[in-house]
């Protein structure tokens, strides 16, 4: 049971409670997929903390566990005193990491606990969702099979005088048609020079002819997400873009090929980073090669230079290079996949050839 996983933080923290304020984590833990509510866990109670908007849900949803509700002038602080007293909790657990120090310190005044008791969890409770379970990976792949439709879909869509926020505005219109719940993340949809810049912002620009488009989107899916970049060309393409194409889409094969438990995110990232440089855009690809997916969009590990965690089967990254280049405009390819033991399993089925259309 999820739940009980809270106990290897208690081990390994030495706590006798957790307070949990990540909405991913208590979906997580529990099932409850309320906003602005806490999770409290000890030997003695599992309790959701909430308020009057979300009473119902976290009953339907949290698996029987107690929902206690702040209501007047009896606040999170009062719930949390009450529970701290009747449990002898000397040491609580708090997600540093998602709360803010306003937060902590009127927490820490109300419920009458000191600061030295309060202690800080790091990312201990995330890193206990970064290898998913079948059923886990079963829903992620349902998201991102969203988002291949999405995709085909708007291959019809795109033609030169359609704005890039009408686009962005199509793909998420579809994937709600399809049975995603919401957006994972906002929209890219960069045309022309704008697909020089990784996180473009839609804008009202049209698309034109002999541009370059970059889709970058994904859903989510009983909570969890998916992510999915392409590029394609309105029109012809120049042999400028081709190249830059051509280059992407090896990097991009040559980390698919290589990637495998037991690498570091950095070495992970070397694969593509290095096909890359040797054709002589190494200065622009700016961004790790990816990052881990799950009830977040950008989760731990991360495939980028910087991080040696070693990747294990089960866990879910992106693979995207990109290169952008100033003044003539960008190229990125992304999939989503498991880690395996021996390679990598692809949830990303739409097309990798450049599209001109």
């Amino acid at each position: 049971m999820r739940l009980e996983r809270w106990k290897e933080i208690q081990q390994s923290k030495d706590v006798d409670a957790v307070l949990v304020s990540s909405p991913a984590n208590i979906r997580y833990l529990c099932g409850f997929a309320g906003t602005e509510s806490y999770l409290y866990l000890s030997g003695k109670h599992g309790v959701i903390l909430t308020d009057s908007r979300y009473t119902l849900q976290a009953e339907e949803e949290s698996g029987g566990l107690e929902v206690r509700s702040i209501a007047g002038k009896r606040g999170y602080g009062q719930l949390l005193k009450e529970l701290l007293r009747e449990d002898g909790v000397g040491r609580l657990g708090f997600e540093d990491g998602s709360m803010l120090y306003r937060t902590v310190r009127k927490l820490q005044e109300e419920a009458g606990i000191s600061e030295e008791r309060w202690i800080p969890l790091g990312d201990a409770l995330s890193m206990l969702r970064v290898q998913k379970s079948e059923e886990e990976i079963e829903l992620l792949a349902k998201a991102e099979q969203i988002g291949d439709a999405a995709f085909s879909y708007i291959l019809g869509q795109l033609a030169p005088g359609v704005t890039e926020l009408e686009t962005a505005a199509r793909l998420e219109y579809f994937m709600r048609s399809q049975g995603a719940e919401d957006k994972s993340f906002d929209t890219i949809v960069a045309s022309g020079l704008h697909s020089a810049m990784p996180h473009a912002v839609p804008t009202e620009k049209r698309l034109e002819p002999g541009e370059l488009v970059t889709l970058d989107f994904g859903c989510r899916y009983h909570g969890y997400c998916s992510d999915m970049t392409r590029t394609v060309v309105i029109g012809r393409a120049g042999e400028r873009q081709k190249e830059l194409y051509r280059i992407v889409l090896e990097a991009q094969q040559t980390a698919l090929f290589k990637l495998r438990a037991g690498m570091t995110g950095a070495e992970a990232d070397r694969t593509a980073r290095s096909v890359i440089e040797k054709a002589g855009y190494g200065a622009y690809f700016g961004h790790g090669l990816g990052h881990s997916v799950g009830l977040e969009i950008h989760e731990r590990p991360a495939l980028s230079p910087r991080d040696e965690t070693v990747l294990k089967p089960g866990m879910i990254v992106t693979v995207e290079p990109g290169i952008y280049v100033p003044g003539v405009g960008g190229v990125r390819i992304e999939d989503m996949v498991v880690v395996t033991e021996t390679g990598c399993r692809n949830l990303t089925s739409s097309v990798k050839e450049l599209l001109e259309l």
